[in-house]
């Protein structure tokens, strides 16, 4: 019914923005990193939403990019994730984070979201997997076959030391693991920062 609305942020509170377009004003929920995103702006804002529908309510969810939306409507779509977890994870998690969760089992970055076990986890990758493979939501330096196995000890130390300078984990990553990880982690780094630059 809905794909955007475009308006001016009126209001933002916990886990919600309304957004006042041509005079009405709508609540939408969303995640806290489209809250953050929307923090610093003023003027004219737009949120990609979905219409949910239940019996004795209409709700609007809506973020700041169509890739939110699009891990969103996956998340929902797994049996025991609704609208709440599904905002919990994206609160903690970009979609890209948690493509790559998905794909590398990592179920420790799924179960930092409020109110998300170990069990529920394991069921969103479990049911998501496949579906990702065919996905864009993973970094343009990011590839299936750059995730499929764990990195080496010393590659993860070396992504680690990345993020402590400032990168995401993701790119941090996808730079460590183009490089041989017989090197020593501070060549690792070095030549890490080379490819991030």
């Amino acid at each position: 019914m809905y794909y955007y609305i475009k308006g001016e942020k009126v209001l933002s509170g916990d886990g919600f923005v309304v957004i006042d377009a041509n005079g009405v004003g709508y609540k939408i929920s969303t995640s806290a990193s489209s809250l953050a995103e929307l923090a610093g702006k003023s003027g004219t804002v737009t949120m990609y939403v979905q219409l949910i529908v239940r019996e004795d309510s209409q709700e609007l969810v809506g973020f700041t990019t169509n890739e939110e939306l699009a891990m969103y409507r996956h998340l929902t779509s797994v049996s025991g994730v609704g609208p709440k977890a599904a905002l919990a994870i994206l609160s903690t998690s970009t979609p890209s984070a948690v493509a790559l969760a998905v794909m590398t089992d990592d179920v420790k970055t799924i179960t930092r979201a409020a109110g998300v076990g170990p069990k529920l986890a394991k069921r969103v990758i479990l049911e998501l997997r496949d579906k990702l493979k065919n996905e864009e939501l993973l970094p343009d330096e990011i590839s299936v076959s750059d995730i499929s196995t764990p990195l080496s000890d010393s590659l993860t130390e070396a992504a680690a030391a990345l993020t402590v300078l400032g990168y995401s984990a993701n790119d941090a990553r996808a730079a460590v693991s183009k490089l041989d990880p017989a090197m020593p982690v501070e060549d690792l780094v070095r030549e890490a920062l080379k490819l991030l630059m």
